[in-house]
């Protein structure tokens, strides 16, 4: 026999009527609706809030506050250390993002990463990293190493970091045009106009 629409049904108790109160003693839910008789419970509207303990100092107080926030716009660095470098690359190699990735320590060549420190370094390494800790910086020179700091930055770093030249820049457009306020405030109509005027007339009335 086909199945057809009309003869579909919603499975064994996924649908259930809804509970009728206050029709009577002989419903189970009659006369006090399930409510029992007085108290905070029974009245329209009475209740407590979730998390009410009675009035006593509730787990919610109790508990530490959350402190601080996390930005939403972090640059997360991935940890790449020393003790790493010195077991999957030879001696004189260049640890670059793409020597990373075909080692298995990053994901993407485009992801941001930090040289740390922690183990080893027994043999000298050229490093190419956006980001080099002090302590890793003195074993891998110690070693015999060397470091590039041109490696790949992160987009969202660049971005954050305005060049230091234009910044100078705009600090000195800024600076010269409050000295030409300041010079032109300082002079009278007559001043004005007589700088205004070309030097072989002020020239002229000199001679006369």
């Amino acid at each position: 026999m086909p199945l057809r629409v009309n003869d579909l049904r919603p499975p064994a108790g996924a649908k259930r009527s809804r509970k009728r109160v206050g029709r009577g003693d002989g419903s189970g839910r009659g006369t006090y609706s399930g409510r029992g008789q007085k108290g905070q419970k029974s009245r329209a509207g009475g209740g407590t809030r979730p998390g009410f303990e009675g009035g006593q100092f509730g787990l919610i107080r109790k508990s530490p506050r959350k402190r601080g926030f996390r930005a939403p716009f972090r640059v997360e660095f991935t940890a790449i250390n020393v003790g790493d470098l010195n077991d999957r690359f030879p001696s004189g190699a260049e640890v670059n993002a793409e020597a990373l990735v075909a080692a298995g320590l990053l994901k993407r060549s485009d992801e941001p990463f930090k040289v740390l420190a922690t183990g080893d370094l027994g043999h000298p390494l050229t490093i190419v990293a956006p980001r080099v800790s002090g302590a890793a910086k003195e074993k891998i020179e110690a070693a015999g190493g060397s470091i590039d700091a041109r490696g790949p930055r992160p987009a969202e770093a660049q971005a954050e970091e305005a060049p230091a030249e234009e910044v100078a820049e705009v600090e000195g457009s800024g600076d010269k045009a409050k000295g030409k306020s300041k010079s032109g405030k300082g002079k009278s109509a007559k001043d004005q106009s007589s700088d205004d005027q070309p030097a072989e007339d002020q020239s002229s009335e000199n001679q006369a």
